[in-house]
């Protein structure tokens, strides 16, 4: 398979321990294990096979530094040799890493990742901007994206779900701009969401009637503040006997229903055409029968097809939308809808978005990186220019701790939803009390987190 070139290697003598050396020796090594390559025969390997052979001709090509490489060494380079062959180089071991929820590159030398809700520089780095440019290539084509000076702004997808946005020169001043959303390997669910004290057992007992009575839902928050995982936890409360479809600009959400559709928008193409847009994908999806439709974000004209949609038999939604609080987000859909309807006035668009949203969920990432639901208020109506609601329940910070971490609890505000009716006529049994005005504990991650049927 291999026939590597096999003249000397850079001398380990004479900088052993120095990093450029080590890069400039896994660079040299890996041009010279492509240049060897036999393509044919690659092609032909399962993925276990090629390493295994990928393995053999990296130490074959090691051992021309005869014992200059200690034992760690040789096993570092064969093992970062072969992720750049085959994976995303630098990224694989910090995609490998599963306290890693955010890396965030600016440039080939700086990248910083996010641990636990703290940033942290990692020392490591690309060879130059043409290899950054290389691995950010890779991600993009494996999902048909496309990354040159026509296009240099690019949402992907890796295979684990991670979530990728890159921009390039000529708008990435001083180097290539990567971030990576990541997510774990197993959704959270409602206890997780307990457990990491991000919402309380009432919340989520509220909002697991909610999505069984299918009403519709709208999730705000800043970026990073936890609005997917969110969406992705409220979406586990739906019946697996409802077919779902979703529609997202790059596909992060983790439904584990059987029957669901998933769609994904598509940019232009180098000729500037073949797009597909969010809306163009909503207006379809109504056409696929649909019980539910769960728009990853709204963000433009498709804002107006969704609310649309709500009032018009697809009851049950779900959506996020950018925003500073659940009253922001009211104002964030009238400016959205405003904007795709042409000229209809604003109390038509503030009718609309009342009669259609009965619920919005606010979550925050606070100091020291923690990420809670802030807010749960519910829509009641329209009164005068305003769209009506109150909050049912609430986070208060209370100050910081030694660590700099927000420190607050959640509160019950003492308000009665509305919605309790439709709870009643869906056949569920809420406990009243839960709306009690008091603070609530956290610290229980047991029952009530899931309504009961009478």
């Amino acid at each position: 398979m291999f026939a590597p070139a096999m003249s000397a290697l850079p001398d380990a003598k004479l900088r052993r321990n120095d990093q450029e050396w080590f890069a400039r020796l896994k660079k040299d090594v890996h041009q010279r294990l492509i240049v060897g390559m036999d393509l044919d025969c690659v092609r032909s390997l399962n993925d276990r096979e090629l390493r295994r052979q990928l393995r053999a001709g990296i130490e074959e090509l090691c051992d021309t530094s005869g014992d200059l490489l200690t034992q760690e060494e040789r096993d570092r380079l064969v093992n970062e040799v072969i992720d750049e062959t085959l994976g995303l180089g630098p990224l694989d071991p910090l995609l490998r890493d599963p306290t890693i929820t955010d890396i965030l590159i600016n440039g080939p030398k700086t990248i910083f990742v996010e641990r636990r809700g703290c940033l942290e520089q990692v020392p490591i780095a690309f060879h130059d901007e043409q290899h950054l440019m290389e691995i950010i290539q890779r991600i993009a084509s494996r999902v048909g994206r496309r990354l040159d000076e026509s296009s240099p702004m690019v949402d992907a997808r890796l295979e684990d779900g991670s979530r990728v946005n890159a921009v390039i020169r000529p708008l990435a001043l001083d180097g290539a701009l990567v971030s990576i959303r990541r997510f774990g390997s197993r959704p959270l669910g409602a206890s997780d969401l307990v457990a990491r004290k991000s919402a309380t057992r009432e919340m989520v007992a509220f909002l697991s009637a909610c999505v069984h009575c299918r009403l519709n839902i709208i999730i705000s928050g800043g970026t990073g503040s936890g609005k997917t995982t969110f969406l992705n936890v409220l979406s586990g409360f739906i019946p697996e006997s409802e077919r779902i479809v979703t529609i997202e600009d790059a596909a992060e959400l983790q439904l584990q229903q059987p029957h669901v559709g998933r769609m994904e928008t598509r940019p232009a193409n180098v000729e500037g055409t073949g797009e597909i847009t969010a809306r163009d994908l909503l207006r379809n999806a109504l056409r696929m029968r649909p019980d539910r439709i769960i728009v990853g974000e709204c963000r433009g004209a498709e804002t107006f097809d969704m609310i649309q949609s709500m009032t018009t038999g697809h009851d049950g939604s779900l959506s996020t939308v950018h925003a500073n609080d659940t009253r922001d987000a009211m104002g964030r859909l009238e400016m959205l809808v405003g904007m795709a309807s042409g000229n209809l006035p604003l109390r038509f668009v503030q009718r609309l978005i009342s009669s259609a949203v009965d619920i919005v969920v606010h979550c925050e990432r606070l100091s020291g990186g923690a990420r809670k639901v802030v807010q749960i208020s519910e829509i009641v109506g329209l009164e005068g220019d305003t769209i009506n609601m109150h909050d049912l329940f609430t986070f208060e910070q209370t100050g910081i701790d030694q660590n700099q971490a927000a420190v607050g609890e959640f509160r019950a505000t003492g308000i009665q939803p509305h919605c309790m009716a439709r709870f009643q006529t869906c056949g569920l049994q809420l406990p009243p009390e839960i709306f009690a005005r008091r603070a609530l504990d956290h610290d229980r991650a047991d029952s009530l987190t899931c309504p009961k049927r009478r």
